[in-house]
Protein backbone atom coordinates (compact mmCIF):
# COMPACT_ATOMS: atom_id res chain seq x y z
CA UNK A 1 0.00 0.00 0.00
CA UNK A 2 1.40 3.61 -1.05
CA UNK A 3 2.32 6.35 1.91
CA UNK A 4 -1.18 8.15 2.23
CA UNK A 5 1.66 11.15 3.31
CA UNK A 6 1.44 12.73 6.83
CA UNK A 7 1.85 9.88 9.34
CA UNK A 8 2.25 10.52 13.32
CA UNK A 9 6.48 10.51 13.37
CA UNK A 10 6.43 12.99 10.80
CA UNK A 11 4.04 15.55 13.21
CA UNK A 12 6.62 15.22 16.20
CA UNK A 13 9.11 15.31 13.46
CA UNK A 14 7.88 18.52 12.70
CA UNK A 15 7.69 20.10 16.25
CA UNK A 16 11.49 18.55 17.21
CA UNK A 17 12.80 20.51 13.90
CA UNK A 18 11.09 23.64 14.85
CA UNK A 19 12.67 23.32 18.26
CA UNK A 20 16.28 22.84 17.16
CA UNK A 21 15.36 25.84 15.22
CA UNK A 22 14.42 27.51 18.39
CA UNK A 23 17.47 26.51 19.93
CA UNK A 24 19.86 27.64 17.23
CA UNK A 25 20.43 24.11 16.48
CA UNK A 26 19.39 24.26 13.32
CA UNK A 27 19.44 27.38 10.75
CA UNK A 28 15.78 28.38 10.13
CA UNK A 29 14.97 27.28 6.39
CA UNK A 30 13.45 30.61 5.61
CA UNK A 31 16.22 32.59 6.64
CA UNK A 32 19.50 30.73 6.46
CA UNK A 33 19.99 32.09 9.89
CA UNK A 34 19.98 30.51 13.92
CA UNK A 35 19.43 32.53 16.85
CA UNK A 36 18.17 31.38 20.06
CA UNK A 37 14.50 31.85 21.01
CA UNK A 38 14.50 29.87 24.21
CA UNK A 39 10.50 31.03 25.15
CA UNK A 40 9.58 29.47 21.67
CA UNK A 41 12.01 26.37 22.31
CA UNK A 42 10.08 25.82 25.41
CA UNK A 43 6.40 26.01 23.74
CA UNK A 44 7.27 23.68 21.39
CA UNK A 45 8.41 20.92 24.14
CA UNK A 46 5.55 21.69 26.12
CA UNK A 47 3.55 20.80 23.32
CA UNK A 48 5.28 17.37 22.59
CA UNK A 49 4.92 16.39 26.18
CA UNK A 50 1.21 17.31 26.42
CA UNK A 51 0.83 15.15 22.79
CA UNK A 52 3.02 12.07 25.04
CA UNK A 53 0.12 12.48 27.96
CA UNK A 54 -3.03 12.71 25.84
CA UNK A 55 -1.90 9.94 23.28
CA UNK A 56 -0.55 7.15 25.90
CA UNK A 57 -1.98 4.00 25.05
CA UNK A 58 -2.50 4.72 21.93
CA UNK A 59 0.75 4.70 19.90
CA UNK A 60 2.33 1.73 18.24
CA UNK A 61 5.46 1.13 19.98
CA UNK A 62 7.85 2.61 18.01
CA UNK A 63 5.87 6.18 18.04
CA UNK A 64 5.98 6.15 21.44
CA UNK A 65 9.67 5.11 22.26
CA UNK A 66 10.07 8.03 18.96
CA UNK A 67 8.28 10.48 21.08
CA UNK A 68 9.98 9.48 24.33
CA UNK A 69 13.47 10.09 22.87
CA UNK A 70 12.53 12.68 20.86
CA UNK A 71 11.32 14.68 24.51
CA UNK A 72 14.67 13.56 26.31
CA UNK A 73 16.80 14.88 23.55
CA UNK A 74 15.03 18.01 22.96
CA UNK A 75 14.78 18.90 26.56
CA UNK A 76 18.57 17.71 27.41
CA UNK A 77 19.62 20.07 24.65
CA UNK A 78 17.48 22.86 25.90
CA UNK A 79 19.22 22.89 29.35
CA UNK A 80 22.33 22.69 27.56
CA UNK A 81 21.69 25.98 25.52
CA UNK A 82 20.22 27.68 28.60
CA UNK A 83 23.73 26.91 30.43
CA UNK A 84 25.45 28.16 27.80
CA UNK A 85 23.43 31.45 27.43
CA UNK A 86 24.87 31.86 31.07
CA UNK A 87 21.76 32.82 31.59
CA UNK A 88 20.79 30.83 34.74
CA UNK A 89 17.95 32.64 36.09
CA UNK A 90 14.20 32.19 34.49
CA UNK A 91 15.28 29.87 32.16
CA UNK A 92 16.81 27.05 34.13
CA UNK A 93 13.86 27.20 36.32
CA UNK A 94 11.61 27.16 33.23
CA UNK A 95 13.76 23.52 32.13
CA UNK A 96 12.86 22.63 35.70
CA UNK A 97 9.42 22.98 34.96
CA UNK A 98 9.65 19.85 32.34
CA UNK A 99 9.25 17.53 35.09
CA UNK A 100 10.97 13.87 35.28
CA UNK A 101 10.81 12.32 31.97
CA UNK A 102 9.28 8.36 32.36
CA UNK A 103 12.36 6.88 32.86
CA UNK A 104 13.08 9.12 35.72
CA UNK A 105 9.28 9.19 37.39
CA UNK A 106 9.30 7.63 41.16
CA UNK A 107 13.44 8.35 41.30
CA UNK A 108 14.03 10.02 44.28
CA UNK A 109 10.62 11.66 45.20
CA UNK A 110 11.01 13.97 48.22
CA UNK A 111 8.85 12.98 50.75
CA UNK A 112 6.02 14.60 51.63
CA UNK A 113 6.25 17.73 53.82
CA UNK A 114 4.90 16.38 57.08
CA UNK A 115 4.28 19.91 58.72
Amino acid sequence: MADSGANFLQFIGGFAFQTLVHLGKVANPMTGESGVDLPNAKYSIDILGILQEKTKGNLTKEEDESLANMLRDLRMTYVEVVNKSGSGGKETSEAAEFGPTPAEDGADKPEPNQG
